[in-house]
């Protein structure tokens, strides 16, 4: 096997083939109705990786170049982050606004981080290391933003009375939400709780798995772990703050009046 964690041949390609189809099967014999939405995301992510990895071998010799992507990956992920919190589509309209409003707890909560470790020089400024570092912080930005938003939206249509009710006693509106928002919103940050918490005792995750393979010390391992961790619970604490402060404001979804 060698230095990499799989072997890319064509066992590799037939092991993904199985699992694609575990999966659709899964999703169509269980009722979850998501089957087609699984060979969807299946056939994108091996395109999108190939494509990438392709890209990546000239992006990665320049620090310019590597900059431009992580633009790309920014834009990516606000559009994703945006369809998800407002379930709309981005072609519908006021999209514009959507996207910009979405742009703010995506950025927020990914560029502190990486300002940091790149100006402390923990992560060396090179392409080859900003861009993984930036992914990962951006891809956790983008997903506290979603599962936020998306809580916050489907939430704040349920309970529409009790903001109301709120509203009717004198509260301001921004106020009025977030007595609803506070507590959902930070159903989002679940999972990455419980990630950092059990890390090492239930996975061991790819950070510290590559640096492993990439000839690092079991020490270094852990350091690069721990900073990508610690990381991504600022950028997703950040995401999803910003996110309930833009919906209380009334800037992603509609709030009672």
């Amino acid at each position: 096997m060698g230095s990499s964690v799989v072997d890319v041949d064509v066992r590799l390609a037939v092991v993904l083939v199985v699992l694609t189809a575990l999966a659709v099967v899964a999703g169509r014999l269980s009722g979850l109705g998501e089957d087609r939405g699984v060979l969807v995301a299946a056939v994108r992510a091996t395109v999108q990786l190939a494509a990438v990895s392709a890209v990546l071998l000239v992006v990665v010799r320049s620090l310019w170049l590597s900059a431009a992507f992580v633009l790309l990956m920014v834009s990516v992920a606000t559009a994703t982050a945006a369809g998800r919190t407002t379930g709309r589509p981005l072609r519908s309209p006021g999209a514009a606004r959507r996207l910009l409003a979405t742009a703010l707890p995506v950025v927020g909560g990914a560029a502190p981080v990486v300002a940091l470790v790149l100006a402390s020089g923990t992560v060396p400024m090179r392409g080859e290391a900003v861009i993984p570092i930036a992914g990962i912080l951006i891809g956790g930005a983008m997903s506290a933003t979603s599962l936020a938003g998306h809580r916050l939206r489907d939430e704040l249509e349920t309970r529409s009375g009790e903001v109301e009710a709120a509203l009717a006693l004198g509260l301001l509106r921004r106020d009025a939400v977030l007595l609803v928002a506070r507590p959902v919103a930070g159903t989002a940050l679940i999972a990455p709780l419980d990630q950092t918490r059990t890390v090492g005792l239930v996975t061991l995750p790819g950070a510290f798995v590559g640096v492993l393979l990439g000839g690092g010390t079991p020490l270094e391992a852990g350091a690069a772990q721990l900073l990508v961790l610690i990381g991504l619970l600022a950028a997703e604490v950040l995401a999803v703050w910003a996110v309930t402060e833009l919906v209380a404001r009334g800037r992603l979804l509609p709030v009672p009046r």
